[in-house]
């Protein structure tokens, strides 16, 4: 299969913010193609530029606060654009912007305008799904609807395979739907079941308490993912960049460790 695979950085967050440069030359000597930012602390984009160059990563993508991208796109955006960076994501909705809400139409709405802008600064503007986008609004999934309002010249999916499926659905079935318009998928693996503490997996605090659970992030092809026919999905919809994102380490690795045994897997699987 001809993808290539990067990470997002935001599971070696730790390492990123002791040494950047350490960490990028351990992405790469792992056997990744590229990564995923998730900020660039106190760095410059010229920095950061050049890190990746002389590494031999390429920088695909950035995950941006939706609120700093609505508020200041140019501003916002212009970091990764120096970067080198060919998409930019909106990687997460605050409750009251998410379907289901009166902020839900004003999101749509600047969704659209930060493609526009993405677009004129020489990038493409991806969504970065959870399972909160799988309520339905008159009849059809909130997600369809914010795709179905924006041409896709201005947005384009990213995603995020676990959270497909923690939602309801299939995401090889997904992925299919999105073809054409899927450049970028995020592989997610998991095992156990969706609990009202799942945010708390990827560092929201809880508004009220919650009950212990099950769930945990697994590195791909360790828990409940059927990976082969989800990349059979991913090359069929004309995927280009698959993403490794592992929000929290587990089976008692270090987040470096589960990153390096997720490429190992996907190596053994022909990524």
């Amino acid at each position: 299969m001809a993808f290539k695979v990067a990470v997002q950085l935001y599971s070696v967050r730790g390492e990123v913010a002791k040494d950047m440069r350490a960490t990028l030359e351990k992405v790469k000597a792992m056997g990744y193609d590229g990564v995923e930012f998730a900020g660039i602390g106190n760095h410059s984009a010229a920095e950061i530029k050049s890190m990746c160059e002389e590494i031999g990563l390429v920088p695909i993508s950035a995950h941006v606060t939706f609120a700093d991208m609505r508020k200041e796109p140019k501003a916002a955006l212009a970091v990764y654009s120096d970067i080198g960076c060919k998409y930019v994501a909106v990687p997460y909705l605050t409750p009251e912007d998410r379907p289901g809400t009166d902020g839900f139409a004003k999101t749509i709405e600047d969704v659209a305008m930060i493609g526009k802008v993405a677009k004129k600064m020489g990038m493409q503007l991806l969504y970065h799904n959870h399972d909160f986008e799988f309520i339905k609004l008159d009849g059809k999934y909130a997600l369809d609807i914010l795709y179905d309002a924006i041409p896709a010249e201005d947005l384009k999916t990213e995603l995020d395979v676990c959270w497909v499926r923690v939602g309801g659905e299939e995401p090889a079935s997904y992925i299919r739907k999105y073809t054409g318009r899927a450049p970028v998928v995020h592989l997610k693996d998991y095992f156990g079941e969706k609990s009202e503490s799942m945010y708390e997996l990827i560092g929201i605090k809880p508004t009220a308490p919650t009950r212990p659970s099950n769930f945990e992030y697994r590195p791909v092809g360790s828990g409940l993912q059927d990976f082969p026919t989800i990349l059979d999905a991913a090359k069929d919809a004309g995927t280009e960049w698959l993403v490794v994102e592992q929000d929290n380490p587990s089976m008692g690795l270090t987040p470096m460790e589960c990153i390096e045994k997720s490429r190992k897997y996907l190596r053994s699987i022909g990524c």
